[in-house]
């Protein structure tokens, strides 16, 4: 029997007793040499070689990490930027993070409608069939994914996840500082743009509510809307947030409780860029390339820390 994903990534956070993920965001100007020397030396300078480099950094990080943290968050542009080819490495990088037992949330932020939603959707959770084979897929546990075109973009992507024991994080108010310029437009019926969103993403995971009380379809609520997101827990109890916007964007950690519950609960919390590249970036830049991972160890260990200490 298939798992419900929501109790799967809330069993995740309890064995590590950390609600929360690392980003993989693998910045090419910020990977240390020692990956470029060694693919180069194998490869030649050619592109193949700094896809190589970018997976092996990849895997390696997912090593570091992977003791402190129940999940990964892969972006996939910064592997479609590697060119063709780039999405054989995010597949790598997410089996390589599967075998060590970590949920893979794939971030690619997918919407569409009809035919086209549906592979997408198949490309993520299930892969396609035809004559009796079946094709490849990311075979990620979660997807993020875009509300905008309405309920026949999203009804595609939560059948097919669903029937494969995944869920999905849907975009509701986000941590960019210009969210607000949609996601707050006031509406005629009255409230806003998001807060609708967001009573639909409630209504679409209503079926899908595991014995954990949350649902496998969740939401995207930024760390730097205290307001907002004292209001999205609340039109929406159910749901599981993402909460990006820790730590290089500035999320405060008010507004991180505020994701979480009266019981601590219904939220992990991503870090990308503070701690695959904190050697290069934040409080332990300080660290350089040549500490590359003592840096990135610490980070994911005061990621799970503090906020561990913030919902207990």
């Amino acid at each position: 029997m298939i798992k419900h994903f929501a109790d799967r990534l809330l069993d995740a956070i309890a064995r590590k007793q950390a609600p929360v993920c690392a980003g993989l965001d693998p910045r090419l100007d910020w990977i240390p040499e020692e990956f470029y020397e060694r693919a180069f030396e194998q490869l030649g300078r050619t592109p193949a070689a700094v896809r190589a480099a970018v997976r092996e950094f990849c895997c390696e990080v997912i090593d570091l990490v992977e003791p402190f943290v129940p999940a990964l968050k892969p972006q996939a542009a910064f592997f479609e930027a590697l060119g063709p080819e780039g999405a054989a490495d995010l597949g790598a990088i997410c089996d390589h993070g599967r075998k060590k037992g970590l949920i893979i949330i794939a971030d690619v932020k997918r919407g569409d409608i009809g035919t086209t939603a549906e592979a997408y959707a198949q490309s993520l959770f299930g892969g396609a069939r035809v004559k009796g084979i079946e094709l490849p897929s990311l075979h990620a546990d979660c997807a993020t994914i875009n509300p905008y075109l309405g309920g026949d973009s999203i009804a595609p992507f939560v059948e097919r996840a669903l029937q494969e024991g995944c869920g999905l994080f849907i975009l509701a108010r986000t941590s960019n500082s210009g969210s607000a310029e949609f996601q707050e437009l006031a509406l005629a019926q009255g409230g806003t743009l998001v807060e609708r969103v967001a009573a639909q993403i409630n209504a679409w995971g209503a079926q899908s509510v595991g014995a954990s009380g949350f649902s496998s379809v969740g939401a995207v609520v930024g760390a730097t809307h205290l307001d907002a997101a004292r209001r999205m827990r609340e039109l929406m109890p159910r749901a599981l947030f993402l909460v990006p916007g820790y730590g290089a964007q500035g999320g405060a950690l008010e507004t991180i409780r505020a994701c979480f519950n009266t019981e601590g609960k219904g939220a992990i919390v991503n870090s990308s860029r503070g701690v695959m590249h904190a050697y290069a970036t934040g409080p332990l830049k300080d660290y350089g390339m040549g500490r590359w991972r003592e840096a990135v160890v610490e980070a994911s260990k005061a990621l799970a820390r503090d906020i561990s200490r913030l919902v207990s």
